[in-house]
């Protein structure tokens, strides 16, 4: 199991990188990891992430409830919790604002998909998640149709959240996910995005498959705009959660079918399928 005081380490440097490449401003954006059943290690409110040091952070329940730290805890935590309790494989959470990526979330305009390989190997579909007011239970959740099978999420009018084996996975998805819609802006100057056939993305899904990473569009994928809902959460069952093994690594991680299928902890106030449901009803009044 990871010392905590290595988590909290992590977060300054996370916070440095994502201040450095301008994917926050002032008090910007939040980070999360989820310590045991119950508790998460989540950054505060109204600091710079750049500038944080490891004494900073407080830790909530999965209420949202703070626990500990002499700081404040975010409200947009609610988002966090949210994914914690609906994907037991997911240790920690990164939200911030990446220019490239946010812009694509305030035109509303859905990411392509058969563009880029690594795209597709390594993040799979980006949805596009509906608006709602920040910090609020419907901001967080605002993901529910896609949050039990993906790893990267655009928020309309927001920003962008990924989660990951822990904050560097996480901070990488991201990276990844900015680098991805700011080379889509610039094909967009030069020319039309040109798409992988469909026997290259057959191709690159069975390399998906060797790497065992899991994917759900099957053996035709499409490539038409927009990614299907993936049905509600699976209700919450208590005991799944692993603690992370450790040792904590910089470095990117294969989200493998090794984790854990079940999520975890008392379902959310609301029925889940209630919540996809309205979910798409404001998708499509977009």
């Amino acid at each position: 199991m990871l010392d905590e005081k290595e988590i909290r380490e992590a977060f300054c440097e996370v916070g440095r990188r994502v201040w450095t490449k301008d994917y926050i401003a002032s008090n910007d954006g939040n980070f999360s990891f989820r310590l045991d059943e119950n508790r998460v290690l989540c950054t505060p409110t109204m600091i710079s992430k750049g500038f944080m040091k490891p004494e900073d952070m407080v830790i909530v329940d999965l209420e949202g409830n703070q626990l500990a730290g002499k700081r404040r805890a975010t409200s947009e935590v609610r988002i966090h919790l949210f994914v914690y309790r609906h994907r037991p494989d997911v240790h920690a959470v990164v939200h911030v604002h990446p220019p490239h990526a946010t812009a694509f979330a305030v035109a509303q305009r859905e990411l392509p998909k058969c563009v880029l390989p690594e795209i597709e190997i390594f993040l799979g579909e980006i949805p596009l998640a509906p608006y709602a007011t920040t910090g609020t239970w419907e901001f967080a959740q605002s993901i529910a149709p896609w949050v039990a099978r993906h790893d990267a999420f655009l928020l309309t009018n927001h920003g962008a959240v990924t989660v990951g084996k822990d904050p560097f996975d996480a901070y990488y998805k991201m990276e990844t996910l900015d680098q991805y819609c700011r080379i889509l802006l610039l094909a967009g100057r030069v020319g039309d995005w040109n798409r992988i056939d469909g026997a290259g993305m057959r191709d690159l899904l069975n390399l998906k498959a060797k790497l065992g990473i899991p994917d759900t569009r099957g053996a035709t994928p499409s490539c038409e705009s927009g990614v299907p809902p993936g049905g509600p959460p699976t209700p919450a069952m208590p005991g799944v959660f692993r603690p992370h093994p450790g040792p904590l690594t910089d470095e990117p991680k294969l989200a493998t079918r090794d984790a854990p299928a079940v999520p975890v902890l008392a379902p959310t106030p609301r029925n889940a399928d209630e919540i996809v449901e309205e979910v798409l009803r404001r998708l499509r009044g977009r």
